[in-house]
């Protein structure tokens, strides 16, 4: 799903769809209030977001997952797996595929074990009897299944949370006021700038951003294309590496590739002398024979007080 524009701004089609909106949020309200979460026997972090669309949940989860690694601790990963076919299962690198668990399922896995299972309780149990000690839990703030120890909330700084408005007048997956109500902690990447945190009621604040593994292009031009909530992250750090684009094309979040759609993206390259480049998530997404045409701009969340975070979670 591409963003729509009115979810920017509080104008006349947001306003038209506040009704809808509400009684969306109504919903997940009344999901959460009378939901009956179920605890496990190790710790669960839900890492969450307040809005629909791509706020860097997944590079959190995964840096979250290395300082409890280097802690000691044996993090695995519970993911609904959106996307694929396959359920209750442990995620295999070497045997399965995106359509099968879903894109975010086979970056976890790379970090730390992974469970697909959209019900969170079954697949924490089953990351127990596998080992785990403390649950990852990968998106899931608006699921009550699963009992939560701490409940982080990411916001893209840049983003921001649009109008403030619930789907499908805004980009908010509720209220915000409900939402602060089961927030442990907020997670901000980059800088706030829609003046977002004096509205979280002095929860705990870690500042993070999300950086670029600083790419290699022989080239002396690229073409950059990628199926995420804000294909626009990508493109303004590849320019921040110093890459000239001269075309950028955005598919819908959770795109699955044709090979017709990646020949002609790599026709394309070959035609203008340029390299391809484009997301971790997008490229396991594409069949490994073409995969050498692509290049991935690789990122990692670099943390403005690390110690305190850790603390946080060990906490």
């Amino acid at each position: 799903m591409k963003t729509p524009a009115h979810w920017q701004d509080k104008n006349i089609i947001a306003a038209a769809l506040l009704p809808s909106g509400c009684l969306y949020a109504l919903a997940t309200w009344l999901r959460m209030r009378f939901g009956r979460p179920r605890k496990t026997g190790v710790p669960v972090i839900c890492v969450g977001n307040l809005t629909a669309g791509g706020s860097g949940k997944t590079p959190v989860a995964i840096s979250l997952a290395r300082l409890l690694q280097q802690a000691g601790k044996k993090p695995f990963f519970v993911s609904r797996g959106y996307g694929g076919k396959l359920q209750h299962i442990m995620v295999d690198l070497g045997q399965h595929t995106p359509r099968q668990v879903g894109d975010e399922p086979l970056l976890l896995a790379a970090a730390a074990p992974t469970v697909v299972d959209k019900a969170r309780f079954e697949g924490a149990e089953m990351a127990i009897q596998n080992g785990a000690d403390v649950i990852i839990m990968d998106d899931g703030f608006q699921n009550p299944s699963l009992y939560k120890d701490k409940s982080l909330l990411v916001i893209d700084g840049a983003a921001g949370m649009g109008n403030l408005w619930p789907v499908p007048a805004g980009p908010m997956r509720e209220f915000l006021s409900q939402g602060i109500k089961r927030a442990d902690a907020v997670i901000m990447l980059g800088e706030d700038k829609h003046n977002l945190l004096p509205k979280f009621n002095g929860l705990p604040v870690f500042k993070g951003d999300v950086v670029p593994v600083r790419p290699v292009c022989d080239r002396p031009h690229a073409i950059a294309f990628a199926g995420i909530g804000r294909p626009q992250k990508l493109y303004q750090s590849l320019e921040d590496c110093g890459v000239t684009l001269i075309k950028t094309k955005d598919f819908a979040d959770h795109h699955f590739y044709s090979r017709e759609e990646l020949m002609r993206l790599i026709d394309e390259a070959k035609e203008l002398n340029a390299a391809l480049f484009t997301t971790s998530k997008d490229m396991v997404k594409i069949p490994a024979d073409l995969r050498p045409n692509f290049n991935v701009l690789e990122i990692a969340v670099k943390w403005q007080d690390e110690a305190a975070l850790k603390r946080f979670l060990l906490g």
